[in-house]
């Protein structure tokens, strides 16, 4: 019955399809997607069932599957990698060779490609600015966008400082009232008990900690039971320590050998302070014992190792070490100096007095056994000692020496030459203790003990120098350039002439001058003489060796007397580092040999002048007359000299006189303009209208003109005179810029505008013209028509600091920084812009920084009257009295001629005999404060 069962069963669970053909059409899997692919058993196999399989010499299975996936990479043909423009990515002909047609044809591509880029290049990166601009525009930085009210906290008071409340916090009440962590101390009961003899299970309900599991019973030691004060105990310890500590106090003096007060303090200075990792302190011990017993007599592993061990705070340690290195090379004085070092003062005696039992001829020991000493007459015992055993160290010498006074000293020296004969040192060292006599004595021997030293024939010639055998000096220079020469010692120039300064500044200046005088001409040829004769003088003159200067000089204009440019130089020198005589003196000879040089005759003459002596000072000019005759600058110092001393008919006759002889334009603008300082106009216009007759090329002439007719308001004559000017000086910037700034005083402002576009025509890139464009229209409140100029200026002139300068004070304060830097890209060395930028860290009141600004624009150009003037306005304001009165001195030292600010003020016709302090102050009057 159970198998009928069973065969229903699986009756039942058959498939009613199983056995019977496919349908029509049918194809397997078509219903999940499984179509389309083909396997082996629908084509059969390759080869026949029975064939052996060759797979003997194939690569292994995973080298197989490695190559086939990348020739598969390498032809990667699918559909979906291709594109109809540039066909397949991977390359078709990647397995053929590359050969030189291939090369070629691909340099030919990229170049065509690189052609094709450059093309768009200017365009894209054109375009690229722009939206960086526009981007910049729409979002500007945050400190930008709050400039304006960071520029406006200057005017906060303290009071509404004070008034600002604080900022909250935005943080939840657990984050800004953390509660700390608690902890329950243990109280002394339960450690009483603990100590005590008793067992307990239970806790005391009183100590805190009742809610917690009891613990188990812990027998306790076997101590009495009760209560234990540790308050108590500790006051007992402290107690203890005292006693302990006066136990080592000196029972009759009552000074304690132990300070109670540092004891803690020493102890905890005996913590080893090295940080290191301790394996690398036991790699290092393991190596270096490795090392000392591989070569015991190898002094530097004992010292490596002692000095270990002194790092790690084991101090004892490194002494015993350094002491069995000792024991083992006792012939290394490195070994016993650094043994001496890690003993204290006392065994470090004993110590090196074993080494110099050892080592009795090392100078090292004998040195640190005098150091060890504490007493002077000790020091002297020990090198006297040293001394015994090595009579030839000129060290040790040269030590004892320095113990002794001067009579003891001169009885050792004489004692150390006799031992040590070719040191240079003790014999000179002897020659100065000794008298006069005794020391030429000295320094005989000296010479025949060494006769190839220059320094101690230097020393003789100063020697004699200061006993007044000033006719003794040179002969000894001489023959010791003789001997030297002799004994085969080469003569080296700059050898020598260091030796000259330094006989200078000992005070032996003709021994100097001997020098410079025998070793100037030595290797030197004779065509460079006077170039290296210059530049001689000028190192001395670096050095601060005036004297040797003055040699070399000297020397020069003897062998070239007729030179006018050694004569200045010497005359320059005499100015600066020289006295007024020496000067005078010095251009007194010039004149006499150089006659036809003006400049010598008015250096002379203004010398006599500053003086206040100027009778002499005419006296020069008259006799420069006669060797210069119808010489302008003769005549117009001459005329200067009379005017200034306030002598205005002597002027006038001397201009007559000039005018008659030497009508030059010079001449004539010097003759009008002291008509017109006299406030004689009529005169003045009368020899203007004469001198433009004959010199119409001399723009001066036509600008002075013009000057005195705005003065009595003769503007259309003053316009025409500048007209006039331009069409015969049409070159000269200053007349255009006059013309203009009339038309617009006149009021025709276009008139302004077309007369300087005319002057930018005929005078292109030329910035003065373009400023003064600028300020017309900056006058005229017309800020963008200026903006506009001055980007068209700065195109046209783009090194010019005067346009940098003003464009940075024409943008907004938060952007003047960035015109800085850019004006400083382009000049960054033009006076103007570095005055630029002190007077703007002046405005942002950063006055350390304004400072050196404005030091480092009067040290680049001394003779920019506007930065001399802002500076000294700066230190007014700011400065103390002596920095104020430094740069008044640096600017009158520098005689300032140029500068806007500073011609205007000091060609103004009613400051015609302003001195510097002068024009100085009333540029600082006109000057405002930079904001």
């Amino acid at each position: 019955m159970s198998n009928i069962t069973a065969a229903v069963i699986a009756n039942r669970n058959k498939k009613h399809f199983l056995g019977v053909p496919a349908p029509l059409g049918y194809v397997a899997g078509v219903g999940r997607g499984a179509t389309g692919f083909t396997t082996r058993s629908d084509i059969g196999p390759a080869r026949d069932a029975n064939d052996v399989s060759d797979d003997r010499h194939a690569p292994p299975a995973a080298k197989r599957k490695k190559k086939e996936e990348e020739e598969e990479e390498d032809e990667d043909l699918n559909d979906s990698n291709y594109d109809e423009f540039s066909g397949y990515s991977g390359s078709l002909f990647s397995k053929d060779p590359y050969d030189k047609d291939d090369e070629e044809a691909d340099q030919i591509y990229d170049s065509i490609d690189k052609r094709m880029d450059e093309k768009r290049k200017e365009y894209r990166d054109r375009r690229m600015r722009e939206d960086l601009e526009r981007y910049r525009q729409e979002r500007p930085k945050i400190q930008q966008q709050f400039s304006d009210l960071k520029r406006s906290l200057a005017n906060v008071t303290a009071e509404e400082w004070s008034t600002i409340p604080e900022v909250g916090d935005s943080r939840n009440r657990k984050q800004r009232n953390p509660r700390a962590e608690k902890f329950t101390p243990l109280p002394d009961s339960v450690l009483a008990r603990n100590l005590g003899g008793e067992a307990s299970s239970t806790l005391d309900p009183s100590s805190g900690l009742a809610s917690m599991v009891p613990g188990v019973a812990t027998p306790g030691m076997l101590t009495p039971t009760g209560d234990l004060d540790l308050r108590k105990i500790g006051q007992a310890r402290n107690t203890l320590m005292n006693v302990k500590l006066s136990q080592v106090s000196d029972s009759v003096t009552g000074q304690t050998v132990v300070d109670p007060k540092g004891y803690l303090t020493d102890l905890q200075s005996m913590i080893p302070t090295y940080g290191g990792d301790i394996n690398d302190i036991k790699k290092a011990r393991l190596l270096l014992k490795s090392v000392r017993e591989t070569n015991p007599n190898h002094p530097p592993a004992w010292i490596a190792s002692a000095r270990l061990e002194e790092v790690t705070g084991k101090v004892q340690m490194a002494r015993n070490l350094i002491m069995r290195g000792c024991e083992i090379n006792p012939q290394s004085e490195d070994l016993w100096l650094e043994a001496a070092r890690l003993q204290p003062p006392d065994t470090a005696k004993a110590v090196i007095a074993q080494a110099a039992r050892h080592i009795p001829t090392s100078v090292r020991i004998w040195i640190k056994a005098a150091d060890l000493e504490t007493e002077t007459k000790a020091k002297r015992r020990v090198f006297r000692k040293a001394l015994e055993h090595i009579p030839n160290s000129v060290r040790l010498w040269k030590a004892a020496v320095e113990l002794e006074n001067p009579d003891d000293a001169r009885i050792l020296l004489s004692r150390a030459v006799e031992c040590c004969n070719t040191s240079v040192e003790l014999w000179l060292a002897l020659a100065r203790l000794e008298t006069y006599e005794n020391a030429r004595k000295v320094l005989n021997k000296a010479r025949e003990n060494i006769p190839t030293d220059r320094q101690i024939w230097t020393t003789a010639a100063k020697l004699e120098e200061a006993n007044g055998n000033i006719h003794m000096v040179e002969k000894i220079i001489d023959r010791s350039l003789a001997s030297l020469s002799a004994n085969g010692v080469e003569i080296n120039r700059e050898h020598w002439f260091q030796e000259a300064i330094e006989a200078e500044k000992s005070g032996a200046v003709y021994c100097c001058q001997a020098i410079v005088k025998a070793v100037i001409g030595i290797g030197v040829e004779e065509e460079d003489r006077k170039q290296t004769w210059i530049d001689d003088a000028e190192f001395c003159a670096k050095e601060n060796a005036f004297e040797c200067a003055r040699a070399v000089y000297a020397h020069a204009l003897q062998i070239f007397p007729s030179k006018k440019s050694i004569w200045l130089r010497a005359a320059y020198f005499e100015k600066n580092h020289g006295t007024r005589e020496s000067l005078e003196a010095l251009l007194q000879r010039a004149v006499a040999h150089c006659p036809k040089s003006e400049v010598l005759w008015l250096m002379g003459a203004k010398s006599k002048w500053l003086a206040d002596d100027v009778p002499a000072a005419r006296g020069i000019l008259s006799l420069a007359f006669q060797a210069n005759p119808n010489s302008e600058d003769i005549w117009l110092a001459a005329v200067k000299l009379e005017s200034e001393n306030a002598e205005y008919e002597r002027a006038r006759r001397l201009l007559a006189k000039a005018r008659s002889s030497a009508p030059t334009p010079r001449v004539m603008m010097k003759s009008a303009r002291l008509e017109w300082a006299l406030d004689n106009l009529e005169d003045a216009l009368r020899l203007l209208d004469e001198a433009v007759k004959v010199f119409p090329d001399f723009p001066k002439l036509w600008m002075m003109k013009g000057q005195i007719e705005e003065q009595q308001n003769k503007l259309d004559e003053a316009a025409e005179t500048y007209s006039q000017g331009i069409k015969k000086c049409p070159t000269s910037i200053p007349l255009w810029i006059l013309s203009a700034t009339l038309e617009e005083r006149k009021g025709t402002l276009t008139k302004a505008r077309s007369t300087l576009e005319r002057g930018r025509l005929r005078n292109p890139k030329t910035s003065t013209l373009w400023l003064e464009a600028i300020r017309i229209e900056l006058r005229a409140g017309l800020n963008e028509i200026a903006s506009t100029m001055m980007a068209r200026a700065l195109q046209e002139c783009p090194n010019a600091g005067e346009l940098w300068a003003e464009a940075i004070f024409m943008e907004s304060k938060p952007q003047r920084k960035t015109k800085s830097v850019d004006a400083l890209k382009k000049c960054e060395h033009d006076p103007h812009v570095l005055l630029a930028v002190s007077k703007l860290f002046w405005s942002e009141h950063k006055f350390t920084k304004c400072r050196d600004w404005f030091n480092r624009t009067v040290k680049i150009d001394p003779d920019l009257g506007d930065a001399w003037a802002y500076f000294y306005k700066f230190e007014l304001l700011h400065g103390n009295e002596e920095q104020q009165k430094e740069v008044l001195e640096r600017c009158v030292a520098a005689e300032p001629k140029h500068g806007e600010a500073w011609c205007r003020v000091s060609k103004h016709i009613k400051n015609w005999c302003f001195k510097t302090p002068e024009v100085l102050n009333g540029v600082v009057k006109q000057l405002s404060i930079p904001i």
